[in-house]
């Protein structure tokens, strides 16, 4: 979410509220502020920790080497993330928030607002007892990919100092500013805050948090009167001291669901990369805090332009973890005689540790160039036989919609939309098979295994929905499409089915 504005409900406090409409007039440079609050008394309790790169990571070997070879890893601390500031920015003027069930409901500020009352779930989600706020990262205008890298980086850090004390009391909710026209570039991906108790602490804790980044968060409240109905007031921080009140406040209402869920337009440049160079532009904003990103660069700068694939087939398997993918592919390949490749590959996969600690941009991006990787390897080894892929571009792109489209299954990009087309400059497979399972027999295997997992194989088993999300954008993937096969069945039969299938598709 790109942009960070904060907003704070109390329903009940001022009944009888209204706001005066003037005539238009021009606007000093910096609204006049209404009187300061109260001075807030000292935040011992939350620790804004400075981020000094990853201490810890790995165990030696090759990722500390090459940090090492590359030089230390940059600081981030908080408050010096460059970019992350509002710069003038109007904030947006329509949000989305994930309610409890999956469900997404919109609303606006504004003289924009649709004129519908408040959506009941929304206000019980903004109003007394308790009281929430609105977290959103915003990105500099004009900033291009660095800007995007950085507010997600942002965004990222934001949300672990959330969930530690004092504010891990709180509930978090996903929320979505965006302009109501839509369009790529006008996304902020933020949370809801709610704490139930109405907790002083809270608010201080936010002040102290939002106060180490100057110029980046802004601060909202929503304030509630008798009549139920909600309004919006902003806050910003002046000269580093104190937290004022800026501009007049601006009624809360419905507004009408998008035809598209708001964050589709940005896909293409925050995960679900249309080609190489997108990808790579991602990896390079990266080079000075994440020295791991030149060296996968170097390798794929060393690739062609564009690869061809030789006259023997090539056959990627996809899947959920635990699947069967890595028994199938082996035995596959060894009946066919074929090579059997995985995603991402050998040289570079002695950083993956590094880049899933990361946000959905700069993760994807390092998994879409490993598949240009893989894809140099399959050109060349496809001229001397048949090849087998253990996941390819279709995890890639699955695995970024399914995280950055929030609430369920129908806010999915719908079947047949450009996102879920092969990028034109990555090689494509003959044949694609998504070997399935039931959610139970996956468990099973997965407590059978006893492996690491990553953090998105972590959250398929705590995250229904997000599971779902996964499985059905597999299904929508096109060009090629995935042919779907049951993996439930013991490892004969499966690799029976496998084999049949590969010979009605290229006998």
């Amino acid at each position: 979410m790109r942009a960070f504005g904060l907003a704070h409900a109390h329903i009940g406090r001022q009944p009888g509220l209204r706001v005066r409409r003037r005539r238009p007039r021009p606007r000093p440079p910096h609204p006049s502020p209404t009187p300061s609050p109260a001075p807030r008394p000292p935040v011992t309790s939350l620790s804004i920790p400075r981020w000094r790169g990853r201490p810890g990571r790995g165990g030696g070997g090759t990722g500390r080497a090459m940090a090492s070879a590359l030089g230390p890893r940059a600081p981030l601390p908080l408050a010096r993330l460059r970019g992350a500031r509002a710069l003038a920015m109007a904030p947006p003027r329509r949000f989305a928030l994930e309610l409890p069930g999956c469900g997404l409901a919109h609303f606006a500020v504004g003289g924009d607002a649709a004129g519908a009352r408040l959506d009941p779930r929304v206000a019980a989600l903004l109003g007394p007892p308790g009281r929430s706020y609105s977290l959103c990262v915003p990105e500099a205008p004009g900033g291009g990919c660095a800007a995007r890298v950085r507010a997600a980086r942002l965004h990222q850090r934001l949300l672990h100092q959330l969930r530690r004390d004092p504010l891990r009391r709180c509930q978090l909710r996903r929320l979505l500013c965006y302009g109501p026209g839509g369009g790529a570039g006008g996304v902020q991906r933020g949370f809801l805050l709610r704490d139930p108790g109405d907790s002083p602490d809270t608010r201080r804790a936010l002040f102290s948090l939002l106060g180490d980044a100057p110029g980046g968060p802004r601060l909202g409240e929503f304030v509630g009167d008798a009549r139920q109905q909600v309004w919006q007031s902003l806050w910003e921080l002046r000269d580093g001291a104190e937290w004022r009140q800026v501009g007049p406040r601006e009624r809360v209402l419905a507004a009408p669901e998008p035809a598209l869920h708001p964050v589709v337009p940005d896909l293409p440049s925050s995960g679900v990369f249309p080609h190489r160079e997108a990808a790579r532009a991602v990896l390079e904003a990266c080079i000075p805090f994440i020295p791991e990103a030149q060296a996968v660069l170097d390798l794929v700068d060393q690739l062609p332009e564009q690869v061809h694939k030789g006259k023997f087939p090539v056959i990627a398997f996809e899947g959920l973890d635990a699947t069967g993918k890595t028994t199938v592919t082996q035995s596959v390949s060894d009946t066919l005689g074929a090579v059997l490749l995985k995603s991402p590959p050998a040289c570079i996969s002695q950083w993956r540790k590094i880049f899933d600690d990361e946000p959905t941009i700069i993760r994807r991006a390092f998994y879409s160039l490993g598949n240009y990787i893989v894809a140099s390897e399959i050109a060349k080894e496809s001229t001397k036989s048949p090849v087998i892929i253990d996941r390819y571009w279709h995890s890639t792109a699955t695995y970024a919609i399914a995280t950055e489209v929030t609430g369920g299954l129908q806010y999915l990009p719908p079947a047949h939309h450009p996102i879920y087309q092969w990028p034109r400059d990555l090689l494509r497979p003959d044949l694609v098979l998504l070997l399935t399972v039931s959610p139970k027999k996956r468990m099973q295997r997965i407590e059978g295994r006893g492996v690491e997992r990553t953090r998105e194989e972590a959250e398929l088993e705590a995250d229904s929905m997000f599971r779902q999300k996964v499985e059905v954008s597999y299904q929508r993937m096109e060009n090629p499409a995935c042919h779907v096969v049951d993996a439930s069945p013991s490892r004969e039969e499966v690799l029976q089915t496998v084999l049949g299938i590969i010979q009605n598709n290229f006998s």
